[in-house]
């Protein structure tokens, strides 16, 4: 299974669609379209229906819609809980490979980005930044909270010609010993 997560988060497509069904909770293949206006919807169905033999997503309804049935999509794997299970254990192994994966799925990204006929670094507002800071495991926790918080309202918001999806990624290297 391991494999399988692990290839659906280094798929920008797949990655894409695993993460707005996890932030969603539960949702369909019309709301992921919606979401994510480039993907085609031949291949948008593709990628669900792998994804859900290959056990990392479930159908957990199916509701009739005029003459379709209309499929809702959850994840099949708690991730919260893998994670806690990997910081419990404090193995230093698989926080490393965990780590790898997310920056593998965020390079992904950014050759997919990259790749494109016409792209325009400012005003797309693709970016990254380095702070260099000094915090209390508590202040840590704090910053980590308002970041999060700031971000909530917009995960909410519909994709329009003018708002387009994107990601924000946030790391906290580990502390150094200086």
């Amino acid at each position: 299974m391991y494999d399988k997560v692990m290839e659906c988060l280094t798929n920008p497509i797949k990655n894409k669609l695993l993460l707005e069904v996890i932030n969603q909770g539960q949702t369909t293949a019309k709301m992921l379209a919606e979401k994510n206006k480039s993907i085609p919807q031949a291949t948008l169905y593709r990628y669900l229906n792998k994804m859900v033999s290959d056990g990392v997503l479930e159908v957990v309804e199916e509701r009739q819609v005029r003459n379709v049935k209309e499929k809702v999509y959850a994840s099949a794997i708690d991730f919260e809980a893998h994670v806690k299970e990997m910081i419990a254990e404090n193995s230093g192994e698989a926080y490393l490979r965990m780590f790898q994966q997310f920056t593998i799925g965020l390079l992904n990204e950014f050759k997919v980005y990259s790749e494109q006929d016409s792209i325009d670094i400012l005003n797309d507002g693709s970016g990254f930044r380095v702070a260099s800071f000094c915090a209390t495991h508590d202040e840590l926790k704090e910053l980590s909270e308002k970041i999060w918080k700031l971000v909530e309202p917009y995960k909410k918001r519909a994709m329009t010609s003018e708002r387009r999806a994107r990601s924000l990624a946030v790391v906290v290297t580990p502390p150094t010993g200086e």
